[in-house]
């Protein structure tokens, strides 16, 4: 049996249930891991996937699913293995490895899941900053040469000039950052409230626009084929934006403990089904989405979009002939990144207090929490909105950032305990912890192809 992991006689009879039957709560949780990997993620993904052609992204949607499935299945196995009722992740980790290694987790979860939330302080200023601009028409023109230093003339003579918002990047980016920190300081239960709200008219909305696209699709790109080299290039490359875009660990823990807690010992075995069945809607509706984005615009058009560090949604509202996508489109970008900003937010926070209350003595006292709590408070608004202005290339953060790290703990870290702890052992010598490993090192290592091509 697949959950050998954790014996009968570990927890009581009456919760050793059947793990087959599809049921109304298995649909909730498969949503809502749904919704968790439906963000910002998939805004930028199809400019990265879709530069390199289309061969490479038809690779690309074969393998994502597997991986997705696979590395879910083994953070979600590994959680499950625990001996003791209730523990989180890094609790687990503290159980098996040490304190040590439990502190360490605790690092890299906040590692890879902060960098993640000032990615979506820059997404939410240049979505609204373009809608403001293109949209609205709300706009200034300012020469060049006050911008970035560049010739404000060409040779021609003609002064060279930038549109940018009416209202000061720093204003709005405060703006934006403090009102969707607001509905975190408002309590968890009316964030919660507030993500249910946006998750299902988005998945709707985004489905639809995928279809809409049907007809712009330009079938000249599937009479591209690069060389193997690029081929494999392009495959290497955007592997850590697709570890990124269909990323849900955040939610496995406490998925996984709430899966201990009503099915004992099967739960790993109901997991693994509730997360294929995720895997399989994840790959349909975000892949749908990449190639209906990817066949209607052109590689220098989706440059373009790269450069203008915006998400694909945004451009196209720009670019598209189409009243319903000008509007829409923009609209769908903002609540995609508002709904997986909550999530991320939440758990960079919960990871720094972590981090941080377990250095202080006393950290337990009611006046030392409060002023941690502010703290923290100011060090995300600050940190986010400073990064917001700055602008640096959200895709390149994803590559640089998000991807290697989360790799790390989602596709390398299970494996190992695999091979190191006892409860685990009846998942060694499969082929498809081989498959992990090699993916999760092929996320890792990109960086460094990028950097020596």
């Amino acid at each position: 049996m697949q959950n050998e992991a954790i014996s009968v006689q570990e927890v009581p009879e009456s919760i050793v249930v059947s793990a087959t039957g599809w049921t109304r709560q298995d649909t909730t949780w498969m949503l809502s891991l749904f919704g968790t990997a439906v963000g910002a993620g998939i805004l930028f993904l199809p400019i990265n996937a879709g530069m390199g052609g289309f061969w490479p992204l038809v690779l690309m949607a074969i393998i994502i699913g597997p991986m997705t499935y696979l590395a879910h299945r083994g953070l979600s196995r590994f959680v499950c293995s625990s001996a003791i009722p209730g523990s989180d992740i890094t609790q687990v980790v503290e159980e098996h490895f040490g304190v040590g290694a439990g502190k360490a987790i605790t690092w890299l979860y906040f590692l890879a899941i902060y960098p993640i939330v000032l990615i979506y302080g820059v997404g939410i200023t240049n979505t609204v900053d373009s809608f403001i601009i293109h949209q609205l028409g709300m706009f200034t023109e300012v020469p060049r040469l006050l911008i970035d230093g560049a010739p404000a003339l060409t040779e021609a003579g003609v002064q060279i000039v930038d549109k940018i918002s009416g209202i000061p990047r720093w204003l709005l980016s405060g703006a934006l950052i403090l009102s969707m920190m607001s509905v975190m300081v408002a309590g968890e239960k009316f964030m919660l409230s507030v993500t249910r709200l946006l998750v299902y008219p988005l998945v709707a909305i985004l489905a639809f626009m995928s279809l809409y696209l049907i007809p712009d699709w330009k079938m000249d790109a599937l009479m591209v084929v690069p060389s193997t080299t690029e081929f494999l290039g392009t495959v290497w490359l955007t592997i850590p934006v697709l570890v990124f875009a269909f990323n849900h660990s955040p939610a496995i823990s406490q998925f996984s403990v709430s899966l201990k807690k009503d099915h004992g010992a099967n739960a790993s075995r109901k997991a693994d089904v509730i997360l294929r069945n995720t895997a399989i809607m994840l790959v349909g509706f975000v892949m749908l989405f990449v190639f209906s984005c990817v066949l209607s615009l052109t590689p220098a058009q989706l440059m373009e979009a790269k450069a203008d560090n915006l998400p694909i949604l945004s451009y196209l509202a720009n670019v598209h002939e189409s009243g319903f996508v000008s509007y829409f489109a923009p609209v769908i970008a903002f609540v995609a990144i508002i709904s997986s900003f909550f999530g991320h937010y939440m758990g960079a926070t919960e990871g720094l207090k972590g981090i941080v209350s377990k250095q202080l003595a006393g950290s337990d006292k009611p006046e030392t929490s409060k002023k941690l709590d502010k703290f923290i408070l100011g060090f995300m608004f600050i940190t986010i909105w400073a990064v917001a202005i700055m602008n640096p290339s959200i895709l390149g953060m994803i590559e640089a950032l998000g991807g290697p790290v989360i790799a790390a703990i989602l596709y390398l870290m299970p494996m190992y305990a695999i091979y190191k702890v006892p409860a685990l052992k009846a998942y060694r010598g499969r082929v498809s912890n081989i498959f992990v490993v090699i993916t999760g090192l092929l996320s890792m290592t990109a960086i460094l192809f990028g950097l020596l091509s």
